[in-house]
C-alpha cells in the first residue's frame, strides 16, 4: 500500500491517470465484464448508470425499500420516481414476483440490490426485464466478488454500480465507486458523464458532472483487489463457524441459496427480541449494528412516495428483527466464539 501511494505521489498526477486506467482494466477483468469506469462514490455510480440509460423525469425505477438510502437517493437525483417493492425474506433481496407486479408503462429500469453480499435472484429478474424492455442496473455495493451460477454480480445486468467506501469488502481509503458494463456505448456515456461531458478537455459534448475516482484511491484499490478473493474466503469461513456455533439457538441464520457464492459483507441474524439481544451484547462489550432499522418507505424524507406502514410487510418485519454481527476478514476465532457464547448466554 505504501508503495502504491508513493508511486502516485512521485508521478504527481492525481486525477484520471495511469492508476485509474489500470484499476479499471483489472476490476473489469475481475468482474468478468468489458468495461469499468471509476467514479467518486457508489451513489454516483448508480446515478451515472441510470443517466447513461437516459433515465430521468417521467420514468420509474423499481427497487427495494430494504437497502441503503443511497439506492433510492440515486434514483431521485436523476429525476425518476423510485417504486419500492418487498423483499424475499430468505435473501433480503428484491422479490422477483413483486417486481413483476410493480411495473407500469413508465417503468424504465430495475435495481436489484445484492444486499449483505448475497446475490439477488438475477435469472428471473433479468429474464422478465428483457421481455419487457426494462434495463437492469445492479447495486453491487455490498457484494464484491459474489457470484450466481458461476457468473459474478455486476455481469448480469446492463450496468452495475460498486462502492469502494472504506468498510466494503473492497474498500478504498476514502470514497470511491465504479460502473461496470459489457456495453461499449453505455460505458462511453458514463465516461463522458463523469467529467463534464468532455471528449476533449474543456469541450462538453453532453451535459455531465464531476465524479472521478482519484489516482491515490485507484492505486490503493489495485493492491487490495489482489487480496479480495482471500478476504472473501475468510468471510465465508467465519460465516460457516457462526452457523456451526449458533445453529441450536433461536436465531434465524442467513440462508444459503442454491448456486450462490456469498461474500458476507454482513452476517445478519434475526429474532423478534432483537433489541433486547443487541442491548445485552452491548453490555458484554460486543458491538453490533442494524442494517437497516427503518425501511426507506417509512422514513420522513420519502413520505412523498405514498407508502404506509404495512405496505411492504416482509421489509418491515426484517427491519424489526435483523441484527448484524461482527464480520470482517481479520476477525479471530476467539473473538467469534465470544460473540456466540454471549448469544447462548442471552437465550439461556
Amino acid at each position: 500500500m505504501d508503495e502504491a501511494i508513493a508511486r502516485v505521489l512521485k508521478k504527481g498526477a492525481f486525477i484520471l491517470g495511469e492508476e485509474v486506467s489500470a484499476f479499471e482494466q483489472e476490476f473489469a477483468a475481475y468482474c468478468g465484464v468489458s468495461h469499468a469506469i471509476g467514479v467518486a462514490s457508489g451513489t454516483d455510480a448508480l446515478q451515472l448508470a441510470l443517466l447513461a440509460c437516459g433515465i430521468g423525469a417521467g420514468n420509474e425505477v423499481v427497487t427495494t425499500s430494504h437497502t441503503s438510502v443511497a439506492t433510492v437517493a440515486a434514483i431521485e437525483m436523476t429525476g425518476a420516481r423510485p417504486v419500492l417493492v418487498d423483499i424475499d425474506p430468505a435473501r433480503y433481496t428484491l422479490d422477483p414476483l413483486k417486481f413483476v407486479q410493480a411495473i407500469s408503462a413508465r417503468t424504465r429500469a430495475v435495481i436489484p440490490v445484492h444486499l449483505y453480499g448475497c446475490p439477488a435472484e438475477m435469472e428471473s429478474i433479468v429474464e422478465f426485464a428483457r421481455r419487457n424492455s426494462i434495463l437492469v442496473v445492479e447495486d453491487c455495493a455490498q457484494a464484491h466478488g459474489a457470484s450466481l451460477r458461476g457468473k459474478k454480480v455486476g455481469a448480469w445486468g446492463d450496468l452495475a454500480a460498486f462502492s469502494f467506501y472504506p468498510t466494503k469488502n473492497l474498500g478504498a481509503y476514502g470514497d470511491g465507486g465504479a460502473v461496470v458494463t459489457n456495453d461499449s456505448g453505455l460505458a462511453e456515456k458514463v465516461r463522458l458523464l463523469r467529467q463534464y461531458g468532455w471528449k476533449e478537455r474543456y469541450i462538453s459534448s453532453i451535459k455531465g458532472m464531476n465524479s472521478r475516482l482519484d489516482e491515490l484511491q485507484a492505486g490503493i484499490l489495485r493492491v487490495k483487489l489482489r487480496h479480495l478473493d482471500a478476504w472473501n474466503d475468510r468471510r465465508r469461513e467465519l460465516a460457516r463457524r457462526y452457523h456451526e456455533l449458533l445453529l441450536n439457538t433461536e436465531l434465524v441464520l442467513p440462508a444459503d441459496p442454491p448456486n450462490c457464492v456469498q461474500v458476507f459483507h454482513q452476517f445478519v441474524v434475526r429474532h423478534p427480541r432483537r433489541d433486547e439481544l443487541q442491548a445485552y451484547l452491548k453490555k458484554r462489550g460486543i458491538h453490533t449494528l442494524i442494517h437497516y432499522p427503518i425501511p426507506i418507505h417509512l422514513q420522513p424524507a420519502y413520505q412523498n412516495l405514498c407508502y404506509w406502514e404495512g405496505s411492504l410487510p416482509e421489509t418491515e418485519l426484517a427491519a424489526r428483527d435483523v441484527l448484524s454481527l461482527r464480520m470482517y476478514a481479520e476477525l479471530s476465532e476467539p473473538e467469534l466464539k465470544s460473540v456466540c457464547q454471549a448469544i447462548h448466554d442471552f437465550f439461556n
